[in-house]
């Protein structure tokens, strides 16, 4: 939306700066885009005086000037029929850019006679088309800027354009009288009345105006007059001005009126030629499709079934709401006009405009919105301006339909502009802002006007007001604390474990994944889910069928891509949800990690070796021991078919107290995904994991025994299928208090033991707390940690 500050001004009694004006628009919410100072190109031109003029030796149309300017008598050849001595006029000396013929004055000779400048006419400044003769001025001094002068005398030409940017909800913006209204809101000036005397018909209107009966959806209402004897031609040059400074090109004054309303009040009008209309009657209706139409811009338009269209006895004369047709348009020879002015259904007008790909000044106010009360308004003023420029005669205004009803009242509350937006502002502020806005108030009742379709809540009536109040002056407050004291964690256990786990893993050196919550049916059927309880209704493919019952599906499948791109090793981890069933609850939180291939890559030194169980389980213990789990567990046997059964180990706190499983992924697992193996992996539930007794961040004092620690080597010989672990767990049952740590360190099969048995041997540390260890103590410890082993495993001890 463009405007001058000139147009502003006749509707807002202001003597703000260009500066101000746009500072307030962009904070009132009709930001500016930009301000064309208009002068600039015309800073160059200054005013001469025309001392002599004497005809050209070799050429009867050109005169030879002495020109006075700043810098003194200058040579001018002239051809304008105006040029002669004793004018004052503009010049452009040479190295001035005249941007009306797109050209820098530079000094030459014309027949022989040498050239110093040149005098403008309007056109080559571009300040209208009169190019009959060179500029004359009433007035002016020698040396002065002609753009200073132009601001003095005739501001208009010379005022700056400021550009706004509208938002859709904001369709009374796009006339300068509802910009003007917002910035006398603020309090930048005084809105000036601008209404007129209705104009009294002499005669009855000979056009009549009908809409059918289906189509007052898309037209509910149109008026219409008759203006007889009317003189068309050039605007007056206020006119052409002002449209020139918003960028359209002045037609003829008939048309330049519709043009000027469409952009002062939002209020798009059309001028039919009278005497054109075929049988004196105008039929609104919807299209049957197929009709065609020559528009304005001289190009031929079908219609689909169903467009709004305005036809007489010959056929479509207009398109409702986005542009009339040429052969009822007026012209330099129009003498009896039909004024339209019609409100037409924003929808129906923007799907029109879109199909035919028309975009118009008309559609674009229409699609977004006008006043549709201000309609019969709008003609009346329209016809007022029509006659007072262009003389004739009005008939009586013809009308069809009915203005639809737009009326509505939301309540003000005036408390809900602390409580909305947090800004304090006295109850008869918010009033008086409202009333300046055009809304009228009966008690807490506030009723909109018809020229703001956004407004449709008491939020918006919060929403004017702090607009208006600027929300700049809006200070930050921050939120009050709901209890005192340090705030608590926002982190639930849960969360703070899986965040521990994530950074255990990522420390460990693993890859995190985030795979699909979905996967194929036969993958899941691998890890005991793909039953109809996870089943999707609506899958987004073939291959996401079901919801995952744990996290190695899409970890294998992340391996299996990866190897088959030339990565053999590789560790992956990833923390999510898996489920086991279809309900909101039934799903649970796990910690998977995956080691494939070897540790490093080949070493002179022979470090490298493929990952193995050892691996795997020091992993999954490390991830448990961030998260909180406690130190002494057990490593039991008996998990799921997933797993290798030789090859795995389950971490518990008790035969029902599973904390997590690692071993080597089970070779049918493997051959089934497609993953080159041998593959080891962990998989952890946090939520098994004991929560701390103690709620607080302060940790225990440590515990450091000054007495010094035992160590004893035991060596039994055990049957082959006797698990180390069994004998590890009967040993540090020995006695709770003094064995610390008990673990294997060898393994012997073979020789003199015979078939079917092996030996494993262990140390077992004791660490005393009150007294130092004597002989008979150790001795002791050591009787019961053979007892204990004898009676869990059926082993002796080795001779």
């Amino acid at each position: 939306m463009k405007f001058t500050l000139s147009w502003l001004k006749d509707h807002l009694d202001t003597t703000a700066t260009v500066d101000e004006i746009c500072e307030t628009l962009t904070d009132l919410g009709l930001e500016v885009e930009g301000v064309e100072d208009r002068g600039a190109r015309l800073r160059d031109f200054t005013i001469g005086y025309v001392k002599s003029a004497e005809k050209h030796p070799d050429a009867d149309r050109l005169n030879v000037c002495q020109v006075e300017t700043d810098e003194g008598v200058m040579q001018i050849i002239c051809g304008a029929p105006n040029a002669r001595a004793g004018i004052t006029v503009v010049v452009a000396k040479p190295g001035v850019y005249v941007p009306g013929i797109d050209t820098t004055i530079g000094v030459g000779k014309i027949r022989g006679v040498e050239s110093f400048g040149m005098m403008a006419s309007e056109r080559e400044m571009e300040l209208s088309e009169e190019h009959d003769g060179i500029i004359e001025l009433p007035s002016g001094e020698v040396g002065q800027s002609f753009v200073d002068w132009l601001a003095e005398h005739d501001p208009a030409k010379v005022d700056p354009v400021i550009e706004i940017a509208i938002t859709p909800n904001r369709p009374d913006a796009l006339g300068v009288r509802g910009i003007a209204r917002d910035l006398a809101a603020r309090g930048l000036g005084t809105l000036k009345a601008r209404d007129c005397e209705p104009v009294a018909g002499t005669f009855p209107c000979p056009v009549s105006v009908t809409i059918d009966e289906n189509t007052l959806e898309q037209c509910p209402v149109f008026y219409g007059r008759v203006i007889k004897g009317v003189k068309n031609g050039p605007s007056p040059a206020w006119l052409q001005d002002a449209l020139r400074a918003i960028g359209l090109r002045p037609i003829s004054f008939l048309v330049d009126v519709t043009n000027f309303f469409t952009y002062d009040r939002n209020r798009p009008l059309h001028v039919f030629d009278a005497d054109k209309v075929a049988g004196n009657a105008l039929r609104v209706h919807r299209a049957k499709g197929g009709e065609t139409l020559m528009g304005l811009d001289d190009k031929e338009y079908t219609f689909a079934e169903g467009m709004t269209v305005i036809s007489d006895a010959n056929g479509v004369e207009s398109i409702g709401g986005v542009m009339g047709g040429l052969a009822t348009g007026c012209t330099e020879e129009t003498t009896n006009v039909f004024l339209e002015a019609a409100y037409f259904d924003r929808v129906r007008t923007a799907y029109t405009g879109r199909a035919l790909k028309i975009n118009s000044d008309a559609r674009y106010r229409f699609e977004r919105g006008i006043d549709p009360e201000w309609t019969p308004h709008g003609i009346e003023h329209a016809t007022r301006m029509i006659m007072d420029h262009a003389g004739g005669e009005a008939s009586d205004v013809v009308v069809a339909g009915a203005i639809p009803d737009t009326s509505r009242a939301y309540k003000l509350d005036t408390d809900r502009v602390q409580s909305l937006v947090g800004m304090t502002i006295p109850a008869e502020t918010q009033r008086a802002t409202l009333t300046a806005l055009g809304f009228t108030l009966e008690g807490d009742m506030a009723h909109v006007p018809s020229w703001r379709p956004d407004v449709q809540g008491s939020a918006d009536l919060v929403e004017e007001v702090a607009r208006i109040a600027s929300l700049t002056k809006l200070e930050g407050v921050p939120l009050p604390r709901i209890s005192a004291g340090v705030p608590r964690p926002i982190l639930s256990p849960m969360q703070r474990r899986e965040v521990a786990a994530r950074r255990a893993a990522a420390a460990l050196g693993y890859n995190e994944c985030v795979t699909y919550s979905f996967i194929d049916q036969a993958s899941a059927a691998l890890f005991g889910g793909g039953t109809d309880e996870t089943r999707l209704e609506n899958p987004i493919s073939a291959d996401m069928s079901h919801m995952r019952p744990a996290l190695l599906p899409g970890l294998l499948a992340a391996a299996a891509r990866n190897q088959a791109r030339g990565f053999a090793d590789m560790a992956l981890f990833e923390v999510g949800p898996a489920f086991h069933g279809g309900e909101p609850k039934e799903q649970h939180a796990l910690v998977s990690g995956l080691l494939i291939g070897r540790t490093g890559p080949k070493d002179v030194h022979g470090a490298s070796r493929a990952v193995d169980v050892y691996d795997v389980k020091a992993d999954a213990e490390a991830v448990l021991a961030a998260m909180g789990a406690p130190a002494r567990v057990q490593i039991l046997r008996g998990t799921s078919n997933e797993w290798h059964p030789g090859r795995h180990g389950m971490i518990c706190l008790g035969p029902k107290k599973v904390l997590g499983i690692y071993g080597e992924v089970h070779p049918k697992i493997l051959a089934a995904m497609d993953v080159k193996g041998p593959a080891m992996a962990f998989t952890l539930w946090p939520e098994q994991v004991p929560l701390p007794r103690k709620s607080g961040a302060t940790r225990p004092a440590l515990k450091i025994s000054d007495l010094q620690a035992v160590e004893r080597d035991f060596a039994f010989v055990v049957d082959a299928q006797v698990e180390a672990l069994t004998l590890v767990n009967a040993a540090m049952g020995a006695d709770k208090a003094l064995i610390t740590d008990v673990r294997v360190f060898d393994e012997f099969i073979g020789g003199s033991l015979g078939e079917g048995k092996k030996s494993l041997a262990i140390t077992v540390r004791l660490q005393p707390e009150g007294k130092t260890l004597k002989d008979a103590d150790i001795e002791a410890v050591g009787a019961k940690v053979i007892e204990k082993v004898s009676k869990a495993t059926g082993g002796v001890l080795r001779g």
